[in-house]
């Protein structure tokens, strides 16, 4: 008899359990020992619990912050560990590769063939070379463009299960209210919001084999709302890979970016109207090479300001999407955009006023400079994040992340919101490739 091989699984919240749900959960050939964690905080420390690890591992698994992987490797003599989380360096993956090696196991990464569940209607994969080029505008776009044809659409967001599991295993939105009653975190409802506002019905949570269940019973067509850099959760007939010209380069050093741009049918240049021409060019040779058979889409981002005449000659103080600036390492987003378009005054440093995790995720991203990220994986979180913007010397708050922060937090100062949507630049556009892949499958 062959022994059960031995496994952890390296993650952060979100691909980590969907490859345990498709792939070890029921798989007698392996022992998954533990995840470790990383990238998002307060996620090590938790268990994977038993009503979703299924009847192998009928007390759950256990969750461990990554600095523990080597003693953990000798401890349980691990056979393999596995890789799944995403937008991170080629030389990070290969640090974390040689640091399992020499421990002794073997270093996995796992393909679309073992990962990706196959649905029984059309699926649009909306997905990335990196966190921040704009997955999320594009998405709501191919989700006009589908509802504008006439189908019934139920968008699928990559996971951000950051609470209690075992309440999460799967989750349907249709206004805000949900939002409260999932108890959703900043970073969930930068996702969410902006689908709501549209009507969009929207499903999230752990199991992504029962949330597509449940929305198949509910719509004509899935749009996948990929998360990070990573890959779809589901097999596509029509992938969308949007690409980020400020960061020419990245496409081809950044897991699993890389993948997703040779795997695309379609790939978005967002951004083209804020980037030089030089890395415009160079971002459109890779893509040649890589993705020859893609259909190239280029587009702008541009923003929307209402109050924008409030910004001339004050001291304002920058609010930016959180992981585009942390791990998406991003110096900019609409709201420094919109600050030097509309001739703020100064860009005030928040840094000075910063409190608890807000501080610490500038110590540990020392790069984000005077912007502030909107961190709010907690209510802890979100509590320092108010008292950091209301502790902050400015005139104005400039908001650039997709939601209205207003809404979950105090804040004593006025606001104002960044909006954008993507707009196309002449043809090949999204509805060409919808019409043609869609309707085909159908």
């Amino acid at each position: 008899m062959i022994s059960k091989r031995k496994i952890i699984i390296m993650g952060a919240a979100g691909r980590d359990f969907h490859n345990f749900n498709v792939y070890f959960k029921n798989n007698e050939n392996y022992e998954v020992i533990a995840f470790t964690a990383t990238q998002i905080p307060d996620i090590a420390g938790r268990e994977y619990p038993a009503e979703l690890s299924g009847p192998l591992y009928p007390k759950g698994i256990p969750i461990y912050p990554e600095e523990d992987l080597p003693a953990l490797i000798k401890k349980y003599k691990i056979d393999q560990v596995i890789l799944a989380y995403s937008d991170i360096s080629y030389q990070y993956v290969m640090n974390r590769a040689s640091l399992v090696l020499a421990n002794g196991a073997d270093f996995r990464l796992m393909g679309p063939k073992n990962i990706m569940l196959k649905s029984k209607l059309p699926v649009v994969s909306v997905c990335a070379v990196r966190t921040g080029c704009g997955k999320s505008q594009t998405t709501r776009k191919v989700t006009d463009i589908l509802k504008k044809k006439g189908y019934k659409i139920a968008v699928i967001r990559h996971p951000m299960p950051y609470g209690d599991l075992k309440e999460q295993i799967w989750q349907r939105y249709e206004d805000y209210s949900d939002l409260d009653r999932y108890k959703c975190t900043i970073e969930e409802r930068e996702e969410y919001e902006p689908h709501l506002d549209r009507g969009n019905i929207l499903y999230a949570g752990v199991d992504y084999q029962e949330i597509l269940t449940r929305a198949e019973k509910d719509v004509d067509v899935i749009v996948w709302d990929g998360g990070n850099n990573d890959l779809p959760f589901y097999q596509p007939d029509l992938h969308i890979v949007v690409t980020d010209p400020h960061r020419a380069g990245h496409e081809t050093s950044y897991y699993p970016g890389e993948a997703n741009l040779r795997m695309a049918d379609v790939v978005v240049i967002n951004k083209i109207d804020t980037a030089v021409p030089e890395k415009i060019n160079f971002l459109r040779e890779n893509i040649y090479k890589l993705a020859p058979q893609a259909i190239l889409v280029e587009a702008a981002s541009p923003i929307i300001v209402e109050g924008y005449e409030l910004i001339r000659g004050k001291r304002v103080l920058v609010v930016e999407d959180g992981p585009t600036l942390t791990h998406g390492e991003m110096k900019y987003g609409a709201g420094i955009i919109a600050a030097q378009k509309f001739g703020a005054k100064e860009i005030v440093d928040p840094r000075p006023y910063a409190v608890g995790s807000i501080r610490e995720t500038y110590q540990k991203y020392p790069a984000i400079g005077t912007l502030l990220p909107a961190m709010g994986y907690g209510k802890k979180q979100i509590k320092e994040l108010e008292v950091t913007i209301n502790s902050t010397d400015c005139d104005l708050v400039i908001v650039g992340t997709p939601i209205d922060l207003g809404r979950i937090i105090q804040i004593n100062k006025k606001l104002i919101r960044v909006k954008y949507e993507l707009q196309e630049i002449g043809k090949p556009d999204l509805e060409e490739a919808i019409s043609t892949k869609i309707e085909d499958r159908r």
